[in-house]
């Protein structure tokens, strides 16, 4: 219970084989010129003696480049209940960032504002998840560690100083055996509205002796988040893709709307955990477009708005995710 009621937290304490986890740090200067996803984690592969490994990943999203950094599984070191990782000499944890990645050619402390703004936990529904969390057999679990918080320091990445402070973060976590085998992810909170922080996901959710197409989006706006899940009995009217765009259509179960457009310009290639190995070939951008168009029941528009400096991924078997929301299985 401890655990679940602490999705920031190291859920991978007793765990010796077949596990993922890792917290996505999203830092973007007041310009949003400057733009890192940094990721530590670890991966435990299906056999007891390994191979196991730590790692801090980077994707620069002004250049397109990213960097995948091992570490022994000794150099790991994570809280329980709260955000604070260590994996070598790069600190992670509700305070800000220190990194020290010479492979990268990446240094430097980037201070968070406080407080942060997680996704609220409760025992009806502990975070992002809802009542899934307390499914002790999902493929993959997902946090919310801050919609935004502000920032304040500086990194070195080669010859170029980023200079963060007055900039914009975000924190989320997953964690369990895999990834999703297709899924749809995309992040923004650089809306012309500053209270505006978008989460949004489809994904292929494996379930008992089938699966189904599982919704989770978390909208903040002026203090209040919007939830769209599969649990709040919310659905998918509409998923479409193809080369250069993702639309998404979401009903809630009041009759709320929520229209979501983004923009699928080239990324960089991260490694994510497929059950076997960390899988090389997942493309991610953090130049996505958003616009967003939300209404309440009766059809009012309560927000309209385009978001920047985006976190885009569609992978996988998006063919079947979208059907899935046709009827398939």
């Amino acid at each position: 219970m401890r655990r679940v009621l602490k999705p920031a937290g190291y859920h991978g304490d007793g765990r010796r084989s077949k596990y993922f986890e890792g917290w996505y740090v999203k830092l973007v200067d007041p310009d949003q010129d400057a733009r890192l996803a940094v990721i530590p984690g670890v991966f435990l592969a299906p056999e007891d003696d390994g191979p196991h490994e730590a790692f801090v990943q980077v994707l620069d999203g002004r250049s397109g480049r990213s960097w995948y950094v091992p570490y022994p599984m000794s150099d790991f070191v994570a809280d329980p209940e709260h955000f604070a990782v260590q994996v070598g000499p790069n600190r992670f944890s509700t305070a800000g960032v220190v990194l020290d990645l010479p492979d990268v050619g990446l240094s430097g402390r980037v201070d968070f504002g406080q407080p942060l703004d997680p996704w609220p936990v409760s025992v009806r529904s502990p975070g992002a998840m809802g009542w899934y969390a307390w499914m002790p057999f999902m493929e993959c679990y997902h946090g919310v560690v801050s919609f935004s918080h502000e920032l304040q320091g500086q990194m070195q990445l080669g010859e170029q100083t980023l200079d963060f402070s007055g900039g914009r973060g975000y924190i989320e976590k997953d964690w369990g055996q895999a990834f999703p085998e297709g899924y749809v992810w995309m992040h923004s909170n650089h809306f012309a509205d500053p209270t505006v922080s978008l989460m949004a996901s489809v994904a292929i959710i494996p379930w008992l002796r089938g699966s189904f197409q599982g919704l989770l989006i978390g909208l903040r706006h002026e203090g209040r988040l919007y939830r769209f899940a599969s649990y709040t009995g919310a659905k998918v009217r509409e998923l479409r893709i193809d080369d250069t765009h993702v639309w998404l259509v979401v009903r809630g179960r009041d009759g709320s709307m929520l229209q979501i457009k983004a923009t699928r310009p080239d990324g960089a290639f991260l490694h994510a955990p497929i059950r076997t190995q960390m899988h090389k070939r997942v493309e991610e951008t953090l130049d996505s477009t958003i616009e967003l168009r939300l209404t309440d029941p009766k059809g009012t528009v309560l927000l309209d708005d385009v978001g920047t400096s985006a976190g885009l991924e569609v992978h996988g078997d998006t063919a079947r995710l979208i059907h899935m929301g046709a009827g398939g299985t």
